[in-house]
């Protein structure tokens, strides 16, 4: 039964339309039907007196939640984007889809979704499947085939971009590459990465990205870039991608507000010299999950654990402040949580990012509120070309968060990453209440979303 929501008296901060005002906004059949002065009639009433009212935070860089045995969406990151605010969610980043995108898309539309989920295709994902397994080596001429045609009927069938994962499958020569991105020319889909290195060798793989752009015309968005040239080479990446900016290349960026990274321990990441790459030694490191759960790593830690349990998800903290406060506030840097979750394990930025944003960010000092909404709202709405979400003007989707910028906050730890945060009222998707509170209300609001 369709219900008119009005949520009255809040300050509404909406950066698409460049609103910053005291307005009253009716919700009626999953949009925006009035936003004004006025109290029209409505069947609910949401009290937002001293809170903001804005679109629900698009997460352009998070990774989903698999499919179980039984055919659908074993549920645990996307209930942690919604509890921080986060009303759709884009997963299959960095290369990696935990299932076929496009069917991933379908399953969503039939089961519905703690939020609304977009994807992108992931090159790893398709390249595994055209049996390309060794992530060390080229792929042969057949695969390549292969992967083009099902990354090419991908995209058409509603995923938003390809994605890649450069520094984990180091194997993927400038031909696979190419070839692979010119599947994104017809429709002008954007082109995300994970660049091919971090530390002193991010500016040759932010490059090489930029490059892929200009050579197929398309956008391109480098991933987490805090995790990429957050050791001191912040400053010179940013100044490299505006000189590609002012000549004409569409690219943006991302990051997510912590001075940790995290990846799985038989990553790429960790091959030989890492300890070199970031001037560290093995106690950055930090078990997330196993054996070792909650302790920093040895040299023979490190070894048996590479050994015997490659999947195990590990923080290292190695990232500078300044690098990331520096990205954080360049106007082409979106935030993304780029969140991941192994059996409710991994880094809190799965269920912390968006708050912890706005806490340690916005309330001191680090930029204003309105831009901190704009990164998690407008910008990442139009670089998706979501031309119906991340805005609250009458016929937009109605996803909104309200919160209390005064007590929002992130809760979740490298301890305890899935805790919930503090200060956010309420959390629509759709027109629907689905989450009050902390606690979810309405697990299955969310729709797919196809580009």
């Amino acid at each position: 039964m369709k219900m008119k929501t009005l949520i009255r008296g809040g300050r509404v901060m909406d950066p698409a339309n460049r609103v910053d005002a005291a307005l009253n906004v009716l919700i009626d059949g999953g949009r925006i039907a009035w936003v004004g002065c006025g109290e029209p009639e409505a069947d609910r009433v949401v009290c937002a007196e001293g809170r903001i009212v804005a679109p629900g935070f698009i997460d352009m860089h998070m990774h989903e939640d698999p499919i179980g045995p039984d055919g659908k969406i074993e549920y645990s990151i996307f209930e942690n984007m919604l509890r921080m605010g986060v009303t759709t969610a884009i997963g299959g980043n960095c290369g990696i889809n935990v299932y076929h995108p496009a069917k991933y898309l379908d399953v969503v539309d039939r089961d519905g979704a703690p939020v609304n989920v977009g994807m992108l295709a992931g090159h790893e994902y398709f390249r595994n499947a055209a049996g390309a397994m060794d992530k060390y080596a080229c792929a042969t001429e057949a695969q390549k085939q292969t992967m083009i045609g099902e990354i090419a009927r991908a995209l058409e069938d509603g995923c938003l971009g390809l994605s890649f994962g450069l520094r984990y499958v180091p194997g993927t020569d400038a031909d696979e590459l190419l070839r692979t991105a010119q599947c994104c020319i017809p429709q002008k889909k954007l082109i995300a990465a994970h660049v091919r290195d971090d530390a002193d060798g991010v500016f040759g793989a932010v490059d090489e990205v930029m490059q892929l752009g200009e050579a197929c015309g398309v956008p391109v968005q480098i991933s987490h870039i805090g995790s990429m040239g957050g050791f001191g080479q912040m400053e010179e990446v940013l100044r490299r991608v505006d000189a590609c900016r002012m000549r004409g290349l569409d690219v943006g960026l991302d990051c997510y507000p912590y001075f940790a990274f995290s990846t799985e321990i038989g990553a790429t990441t960790y091959d030989d010299g890492w300890l070199e790459r970031y001037r560290c030694d093995y106690d950055v490191l930090e078990f997330c999950e196993g054996k070792y759960k909650g302790l920093r790593a040895t040299k023979e830690r490190f070894e048996e654990m590479r050994r015997d349990d490659p999947d195990c998800i590990t923080v290292c903290y190695v990232m500078k402040p300044d690098d990331v406060v520096r990205a954080l506030r360049h106007p082409a840097v979106i935030v993304a949580s780029d969140g991941i979750l192994d059996r409710g394990q991994g880094h809190p930025r799965a269920a912390g990012t968006f708050p912890r944003f706005l806490a340690e960010f916005a309330r001191k000092g680090a930029m204003d509120l309105y831009t901190a909404v704009e990164k998690m709202t407008a910008m990442p709405a139009d670089r998706l070309h979501l031309v119906n979400k991340g805005r609250l003007n009458v016929g937009a989707d109605a996803d909104v968060v309200v919160f209390d910028f005064a007590k929002i906050r992130d809760q979740a730890t490298f301890r305890e990453p899935m805790l919930p945060p503090e200060g956010i009222d309420c959390v629509l998707v759709g027109g629907k209440m689905a989450a009050k509170d902390g606690c979810i209300l309405d697990g299955r609001c969310g729709r797919a979303v196809r580009g």
